[in-house]
């Protein structure tokens, strides 16, 4: 008999104190019922209206697809510009909306692959009061995850007062909820480009260990500037890897949060051995087989070099010391590195996990709980 998938409706927001300014979004997730099942709240550092609103919706379809990954969907906006861009009717012309969603569009193909659908609404704004009060939540700093133990009583409340304002609602008993504290907050921040980056050569651990370019250092700098946006005045850790690009990217780094940067080799590039400094057009003429085994096979190591399964084992305890610290950490790394944190948090295999751009300069950012696992905010930023 074939599985049978939830009807849910998705609410999000997202808003700008002066957009662009200090921003945050909101989303979340009902039941056919209308009782709240799902709250997502997140501060954005600087930002604008719009690239709030699709952080609400990327936040409310991830809330949604962990929910049931083949669920029926609404998504109810007050956006007209993301209901209309994501329905396909309106041309998506700003760069940061672009990546946003086509984040949102990922995760859509998901449910529609699983056997769900994702459908889009335009609601006023006094319709959407419950998202617009979490965006709100997020602009002055609060980050809200809450899930199934959300409150009975406080989803009454809600939906209550959204279809009677200033009636008040007969509530079901609360059942408690789990505390779940502040999570870590960490930004992987991939290193400028090298003349060896913008030539295609492969440049691991152990190789010529290059400086970065002139186009190099002005991806740090703007690199900086969004980590700043980010971190929007708040205290944070700076970690970056041991080779040159990484260090010198973090200089900026460190120079706009005012903080020291720490290193930690287990943040260093994978080791390519005899294959560091070639260039990788030469090798997928030449040695294409081994490129592929390189690519897939987790044992597979160069001569000189190190494996797949090593790089994962340091990069991984790496970042569970960082998890551990708490607070905002900052770090520079690697495209493999933030690949395999990635792949771990998101269950992917190390085939898929190539399908994971993170371009020079670009953030990602991740939250964790130590209750409630790790969610992946927004990546390849730029």
């Amino acid at each position: 008999m074939a599985a049978t998938h939830r009807r849910l409706r998705i609410e999000a927001d997202g808003g700008s104190r002066g957009n662009p300014g200090i921003a945050g979004y909101g989303a979340l997730v009902r039941d056919e019922g209308g009782r709240v099942i799902a709250e997502r709240a997140a501060p954005l550092g600087k930002a604008s209206n719009n690239v709030a609103e699709y952080s609400g919706l990327i936040a409310g379809l991830q809330a949604a697809e962990v929910i049931d990954p083949g669920a029926r969907i609404t998504v109810a906006m007050d956006s007209k510009l993301v209901v209309e861009q994501m329905s396909g009717r309106w041309k998506i012309k700003h760069a940061d909306m672009r990546t946003l969603a086509l984040e949102a569009k990922e995760i859509i193909e998901r449910i529609v692959a699983a056997g769900g659908s994702v459908d889009f609404t335009w609601i006023p704004r006094e319709r959407n009061k419950a998202a617009d009060a979490l965006s709100n939540d997020g602009m002055d700093g609060r980050t809200i995850r809450r899930d199934a133990g959300l409150s009975e009583e406080l989803a009454a409340d809600r939906l209550a007062e959204e279809e009677h304002p200033g009636e008040p609602a007969i509530a079901a008993q609360p059942r408690p909820v789990p505390p779940l504290g502040e999570p870590t907050r960490i930004i992987l921040v991939r290193h400028g480009v090298t003349a060896f980056t913008e030539q295609g050569r492969l440049d691991g651990r152990g190789g010529a260990d290059p400086d970065l370019s002139d186009l190099g250092r002005e991806q740090a700098a703007h690199a900086a500037r969004l980590v700043a946006d980010l971190v929007a005045g708040g205290s944070a850790t700076l970690t970056t890897s041991t080779l040159a690009r990484a260090r010198q990217t973090g200089v900026p780094i460190a120079a706009a949060l005012g903080v020291t940067a720490g290193e930690d080799p287990d943040w260093d590039e994978q080791n390519f051995g005899d294959w560091d400094g070639v260039a990788m057009r030469d090798l997928m003429s030449q040695a294409p087989a081994d490129v592929e085994r390189l690519r897939s096979d987790p044992a597979y190591a160069r001569p000189g070099g190190e494996t797949h399964r090593d790089l994962t084992e340091r990069v991984l305890r790496a970042y569970a010391a960082r998890v551990a610290a708490g607070g905002t950490q900052v770090i520079v790394a690697h495209r493999k590195p933030i690949m395999v944190v990635l792949a771990d948090i998101l269950g992917m295999g190390m085939d898929a996990s190539w399908r994971l751009a993170h371009g020079p300069g670009a953030l990602t950012a991740i939250e964790t709980w130590p209750q409630a696992g790790a969610t992946v905010v927004f990546t390849n930023r730029r």
